[in-house]
């Protein structure tokens, strides 16, 4: 052989050395681009509001990028579970009953292409479906196939799916074809897992909002149906959980001797453990308040129980009733305490009895925000704490209060969600843009409970709301209102 020919043999090699090395980089870059695409379109589909449809949207996704790699003229896609079963399809024939679709899944899987490469887990190439047999002619077939490449989706041991790609003209698919899909499958692969256990965190994200949405409910349940209506007297609230649930909560509730029980508490915490507490610590001050019966002569159980300001009403019976009442604090911090300590779930917690005939009010207030009592001037009294959180320790004392509403007069209590609401730029609403609002006048308790309802949420605007939000009003109206 001469030195010229050798020379021109090297130089042929070089070249067709050089030719499979850009063909290589050609077909890595293009596979770049679909992975990019692909998880480009995943990303998008995630945040779509159609969420449950995202496994769908992937698996169409898929063909598409793959049929749009190869010039492909059709397409399907089958995802397999682990036991080999069809998962989900996306098949060419779109107008197919769903026996149709079923008899024709499983023709494809057992004799077809598709099941050659399920059982060899191999790429399928079909240069002419004339010359191979691994093709299945299938009945009333509406479109022409000459080519097939069908490529397995494998991630780590498993077969997750197969794409299988068609053309109408013999050749059209290469093993440069398949070997450019092959560098994609791996993409592919990452995109239908994700796309798997995104769609099945979807479902289980939507069976426990409903099962929240069912707590709600009964939370809600637990908050008065209808607030008291009583002569010459106007009781208003208003209540915006953080979350579905929460540990805010507030009562009106008739006792014996025509006495009203009025409450705003807040557990600690937030979400679903708080919720629960709220059930059975409005329940219990429910219960507590309603059998209690102090033993003892009068005399001395209201020496014993004294308010820190002295008794200001008169009237034995009412006294020794809202003292009777007033008893479920304890009773219930006793017993969350006790039975309940290693949560370490407690609740500030305002409890007032109210005789709506003479507008004597006793109340403790266990570790909770002020409550105001307000007149036309602005703020005449402030029902500042009496006592600790309520469930914290067994064996606390909770301190007596007595104040006496007068004609007019509006008490406004609240939770700190209400002064401690953010605005987008992570600023508290505050105690101070909360003074300023009720030192004005109002003529009810709704219009007080509107005002800082407006004011506060128009200063949290857009940004997410932090703590839940409960406030309770209760007016003294003049006789005839």
């Amino acid at each position: 052989m001469s030195e010229q020919h050798q020379s021109q043999q090297v130089d042929y090699q070089e070249l067709e050395a050089l030719r499979k090395e850009v063909a290589e980089l050609r077909n890595e870059e293009a596979a770049f681009k679909a992975q990019s695409q692909l998880l480009e379109k995943l990303v998008s589909i995630a945040r779509s509001s159609a969420q449950g449809e995202v496994l769908k949207a992937a698996l169409q996704t898929t063909l598409d990028v793959a049929t749009t790699q190869t010039a492909s003229e059709k397409g399907s896609l089958f995802l397999l579970e682990t036991s080999g079963k069809v998962a989900d399809a996306i098949l060419s024939q779109q107008e197919l009953t769903p026996e149709k679709r079923r008899n024709l899944i499983g023709n494809v899987l057992d004799r077809g292409l598709a099941g050659w490469v399920v059982r060899n887990r191999q790429v399928g190439l079909i240069i002419d479906t004339n010359n191979d047999n691994r093709w299945l002619t299938l009945p009333n077939q509406p479109y022409v196939v000459r080519s097939a490449l069908a490529v397995p989706i494998i991630r780590g041991d498993e077969l997750l799916g197969i794409i299988t790609l068609l053309h109408s003209q013999p050749g059209h698919f290469t093993q440069e074809t398949a070997n450019l899909l092959l560098l994609t499958a791996d993409q592919m692969s990452l995109v239908l897992e994700n796309a798997q256990l995104f769609s099945k965190l979807d479902r289980y994200s939507k069976a426990l909002d409903a099962e929240l949405e069912k707590g709600r409910q009964i939370q809600i349940d637990f908050l008065p149906y209808e607030l008291l209506k009583l002569p010459n007297w106007e009781i208003a609230a208003c209540f915006h959980p953080a979350r579905q649930v929460a540990g805010d909560f507030y009562d009106s509730f008739e006792l014996p001797n025509k006495q009203v029980g009025l409450v705003i508490a807040d557990v600690c915490d937030k979400g679903v453990g708080a919720a629960l507490f709220m059930a059975l610590m409005r329940s219990l001050v429910r219960v507590f308040s309603a059998e209690t019966q102090l033993r003892g002569f009068a005399s001395q159980i209201l020496e014993e129980n004294q308010p820190i300001s002295g008794w200001i009403c008169e009237h034995t019976s009412i006294n020794l009733a809202h003292l009777n009442a007033l008893q479920a604090i304890t009773r219930t911090n006793e017993y969350v305490a006790i039975n309940h300590w290693q949560m370490s779930m407690f609740a500030t917690m305002f409890f007032g009895i109210l005789d709506p005939a003479s507008g004597i009010l006793t109340y403790i207030n266990g570790g909770h925000e002020p409550l105001f009592i307000l007149n036309n001037s602005g703020v005449k009294k402030i029902l500042k704490s009496t006592g600790p959180a309520v469930g914290m320790m067994p064996g606390m004392k909770f301190k007596i209060e007595q104040v006496k509403m007068e004609l007019g007069d509006i008490l406004i209590g609240y939770t700190d969600g209400v002064t401690e609401g953010k605005n987008p730029e992570g600023k508290l609403f505050t105690d101070k843009r909360l003074r300023d609002l009720i030192e004005r006048p109002y003529s009810s308790a709704c219009d007080l409970l509107t005002a800082i309802k407006d004011k506060l949420f128009d200063f949290i605007a857009d940004a997410p709301q932090f703590d839940d939000i409960t406030m309770l009003c209760v007016r003294r109206g003049c006789d005839g209102e």
